[in-house]
């Protein structure tokens, strides 16, 4: 029997974005390896470099199709066809798209008319219309209609759909979805078995690995400020930079707490730069806003930490609890509560055995989320969405 034909669709190219290399790449080499055919078609937004180009990923096709060459609006049809045409060419038996949104969505729902005996899953691992992306990035009004509209009837469309998050899931159910066909697949890493090192007695370090959106810049300077006036020796590291210049305003409120030269603001890293700031980490600060986008994420970053031995202390918001254990792996806090987040970091920065056996319980943690144990959940909803759409044809 021939290996199922699986095309999914992408809403951006394999970079800079994590949508990608995050969630559906990783996912389609777990297929794959589950002996499917999985080939992966995006559009070359953001890395108009890569138009044109296909690479094979641990046996994953990964096609960037051409650029659009028309301006505007019709520039945007363009892209959008030529996403279709080569979403085509593959003879895919199941398309998956991943988030129901812009030329990507444009491409399933042009497909939905022209081929509807395609079955059609949906992935959403965001929040994009209203209380999600649209509120957080300065798209044009046009484009912020388009996508709440495509987020609220895409998935309702789809034979099957796949969620990041409950929030996601609950989401759904309310825009129409029926409940057996929406399928919780959060987030998951091949963080492998980390070597847990003994923690320096020279101090400790902390890390901060964040677009900075998630939480308020201001709010989080005099838990940090707490946290230094506590442990001199104590520092804090940070990666990433903020879709606004977040960062900037950071440092400067860092600075005018007098904290400055406990902080170092690394900036954007490449992925082999980021390992070795992470390596010398032993607790993580997670702080998140009690919002929508953040109810409805699922943070792959999160097990990225766990899975370096770092312990996390995050609030206590969303997808947290899917992979921070109270008390095990990590510690979470009520949001809005500044001064328990700061004493519980100080806590645990005190107690070197109980970081140590928590460190270790990260990594144990994290290895267990392996995108091989989100295989089951995704062929299950391949399987429903070929029912779904067998029983249409034969209506």
């Amino acid at each position: 029997m021939d290996a199922q034909r699986i095309t999914m669709i992408a809403p951006f190219g394999i970079r800079p974005k994590g949508t990608l290399l995050a969630r559906m790449l990783p996912l389609a080499k777990a297929l794959t390896r589950e002996g499917l055919r999985v080939q992966i078609i995006a559009p070359p937004i953001h890395n108009p470099q890569d138009a044109g180009t296909t690479v094979v990923v641990d046996g994953v096709s990964v096609t960037h199709t051409a650029r659009a060459t028309l301006p505007g609006l019709v520039g945007v049809i363009q892209q959008a066809w030529v996403l279709l045409r080569a979403v085509q060419a593959s003879t895919p038996e199941i398309v998956y798209l991943f988030k129901p949104k812009g030329h990507a969505g444009l491409a399933a729902q042009w497909l939905q008319l022209l081929q509807p005996q395609i079955p059609l899953v949906v992935d959403c691992d965001d929040r994009e219309g209203t209380g999600g992306w649209n509120d957080e990035l300065p798209y044009p009004m046009l484009a912020k209609w388009l996508f709440a509209w495509q987020e609220r009837t895409l998935p309702r469309a789809a034979a099957a759909v796949t969620v990041a998050s409950r929030t996601l899931q609950s989401l759904c159910w309310a825009d129409g979805c029926h409940p057996d066909a929406v399928w919780y697949l959060p987030n998951a890493a091949d963080v492998g078995s980390a070597v847990v090192e003994p923690i320096p007695a020279d101090g400790q370090r902390m890390v901060l690995y964040t677009r900075f959106w998630e939480f308020d810049v201001a709010q989080l300077v005099p838990v940090v400020a707490r946290i230094c006036a506590a442990l001199p020796a104590c520092r804090l590291d940070v990666i990433g930079t903020g879709e606004h210049g977040e960062e900037r305003a950071f440092a400067a409120l860092l600075a005018e707490a007098g904290i400055a030269d406990q902080v170092t603001m690394h900036g954007w890293l490449e992925p082999a730069a980021i390992t070795p700031v992470l390596a010398s980490a032993s607790v993580a600060l997670v702080p998140v806003r009690d919002s929508l986008i953040n109810r409805a994420r699922c943070s792959a970053k999160l097990l990225e930490l766990l899975g370096a031995g770092i312990v996390v202390v995050g609030h206590d918001v969303g997808e947290m609890r899917q992979f921070v254990q109270h008390g095990q792996n990590g510690l979470l806090v009520a949001p809005d509560d500044a001064e328990s987040y700061a004493d519980a970091v100080i806590e645990l920065l005190q107690d070197a055995d109980r970081l140590q056996s928590m460190r270790q319980a990260a990594v144990a943690g994290a290895s267990r989320e392996s995108w091989e144990a989100r295989v089951p959940a995704c062929r299950a909803a391949f399987a429903y969405a070929t029912r779904h759409a067998q029983d249409h044809k034969r209506l």
